[in-house]
């Protein structure tokens, strides 16, 4: 016992931030000569609405410049340079507080310390639900929750309730808090390996991230902040660990372990994992170095029979503020309010000789888009005019249960090109809310047989696809485009033209729905030959061009 030390298993240093103090008055007590503050319900129900309506419309300073840093890299690629354009041109959509930065307006995740001397009446958890349920309810967000009505039923909460709520102990008269929106997509590309001490090997790691981070392929929105845990108490600390990681929550870890058990940053070997994902080629999601902005590698004790190892992404929806409350008062991050300071002046570069757009006239018969896309090669540009079909994940399950019962596909799936997404809530006096896409890979187990049945042989979403589709689309004549994931705010205002529920009414944003877009920007991904861009030993880059309705920078 004589050796024994105290250490925290992630001890954090002191938080700087530039922050604003929200209204609302903090009260302060005196017990036993001690100082309290208390907390009332109130303060924590307006603490969460603002914190969610920061979140969904504000990015974090950091990660604008971050954007702008590749507009201004040599060595990034044209696509790169694109990607984070469309990316800085919709924050500037969204800080206009009407159509959030992205359509998937995430869970709501709140992680937060509380100090043994702040007092509140115990229901924390149900003032934080409260203003979630404001910020929600009151905003053009989305609802995204799935209550299990049975063990295969679901009904949608109507609220985006519940919210993960996390409230652990802290130190003194404060009380500290991360907010999140985690959207489906990032959060869908967190992953826990189970490994042994034969992989704590420098090279051997570095061979084994370079796999499981390239498994994690473009759907979820980079440039990445990437968080890899390496060790862990258990398997669900890791993970934990590589969310919060991910948020850069943990940015103020030591940068050396020790015989105590603490956990620590490697700064060092986060440089050289940064270094490799600029060499795998996806980039900023078709093509150069930008998959991710940055990377955290946190190393945490383990037991000695087990090596978790964990990987986390923070996507270009990079949704979190820190907040606080002391007896000063109540105080929030300041996220960016002027996102346009980040923009360039001139654009970016022109685009490569050769890489013009090609127009797709989506109004002719399903032949004639097919025919139209059958003399484009894998990595062009299209610009798509004209209706769409959209549908995601159940509405997908619906349409196979009509084949399984041995009935007709619906004509618009067999008509019109189908587009993967499901939209934000639309504000008042437009045509629609945010609007991007969804991961493709979701629907790809129904890909085979919709298209066997001639239906959805023209697809649009974002991100890579299992070789199960591109083998159908060689087998039917398919194709499936991809277009940039993350900014929905701009396809909002700038490509979509109408929108209509035209089946399924029922499953609110998960409906069917027909819109018109206008020189909607995508790529040629998979052809009807089955050739996929993402194939490592066939992809080539594709050039983005300019992607809006614009001929410049717009």
């Amino acid at each position: 016992m004589d050796d024994y030390q105290f250490s925290e298993l992630l001890p954090l240093g002191e938080k700087h931030y530039a922050a604003r103090k929200l209204d609302g008055q903090v009260g302060t007590v005196s017990v036993q000569g001690k100082d309290f503050i208390e907390v009332e319900g109130n303060l924590l129900e307006d603490l969460a609405y603002e914190a969610f309506k920061e979140v969904n419309f504000y990015l974090r300073k950091s990660h604008l410049s971050q954007l702008s840093s590749i507009l201004d890299d040599a060595e990034a690629s044209n696509n790169d340079k694109f990607v984070a354009l469309d990316l800085l041109k919709n924050a500037n959509v969204a800080a206009g507080q009407v159509l959030p930065m992205c359509q998937d307006t995430g869970t709501a995740v709140v992680f937060a310390k509380r100090g043994p001397q702040v007092l509140t009446d115990g229901e924390d958890e149900r003032h934080i639900s409260n203003g979630i349920y404001r910020a929600y309810r009151d905003l053009n967000l989305r609802y995204s929750q799935l209550s299990p009505v049975t063990l295969w039923e679901e009904s949608n909460t109507k609220n985006n309730l519940p919210a993960e709520i996390d409230i652990k102990l802290g130190k003194g008269a404060s009380y500290e808090f991360l907010f999140m929106a985690k959207g489906g997509g990032s959060a869908n590309k967190s992953f826990l390996y189970q490994e042994t001490k034969s992989i704590l090997d420098e090279e051997r790691m570095l061979d084994f991230l370079r796999e499981k981070i390239q498994s994690i392929g473009t759907a979820a929105c980079p440039p990445y902040h990437l968080a890899v845990v390496i060790g862990g108490t258990t398997a669900e600390y890791a993970l934990k660990t590589a969310k919060l990681a991910s948020a850069h929550y943990l940015d103020e870890l030591p940068t050396e372990g020790g015989k105590l058990g603490n956990g620590f940053r490697d700064l060092d070997f986060e440089q050289k994992v940064f270094e490799l994902t600029q060499t795998i080629g996806f980039g900023a999601q078709f093509g150069g170095k930008y998959f991710c902005h940055d990377v955290r590698v946190v190393r945490l004790p383990r037991h000695n029979g087990s090596l978790p190892i964990a990987i986390a992404v923070s996507c270009s929806a990079d949704r979190q503020v820190l907040a606080r409350i002391d007896s000063n008062g109540v105080f929030i991050e300041e996220l960016e309010h002027d996102p346009a300071q980040h923009l360039p002046e001139k654009g970016v570069t022109p685009t490569e000789a050769g890489s013009d757009s090609v127009e797709i006239d989506l109004t002719q018969p399903m032949s004639g888009i097919l025919s139209q896309l059958s003399g484009l090669g894998v990595g062009t540009r299209v610009l798509l005019t004209g209706p769409m079909i959209v549908a995601r994940d159940i509405a997908h399950a619906r349409m196979r249960e009509l084949l399984n019962e041995g009935k007709e596909l619906p004509d618009y799936i067999k008509n019109h090109p189908v587009y993967y997404a499901g939209p934000a809530k639309t504000p008042e006096g437009y045509v629609t809310g945010s609007f991007g896409p969804t991961t493709a890979g979701r629907m790809d187990t129904y890909v085979q047989q919709l298209q066997d049945a001639g239906g959805s042989l023209v697809m649009l979403a974002k991100g890579n696809r299992s070789s199960v589709v591109a083998k159908s689309c060689g087998e039917n004549g398919g194709f499936y485009l991809g277009t940039i994931g993350g900014p929905a705010a701009l396809i909002a205002q700038d490509n979509i033209r109408s929108v209509e529920v035209i089946d399924h009414q029922d499953l609110g944003m998960e409906a069917i729905y027909k819109i018109e877009v206008e020189r909607f920007p995508a790529f040629v991904v998979i052809d009807n030959q089955g050739n996929d861009f993402f194939r490592p030993d066939d992809r080539k880059l594709m050039s983005l061009g300019n992607t809006r309705l614009s001929k410049g920078s717009k």
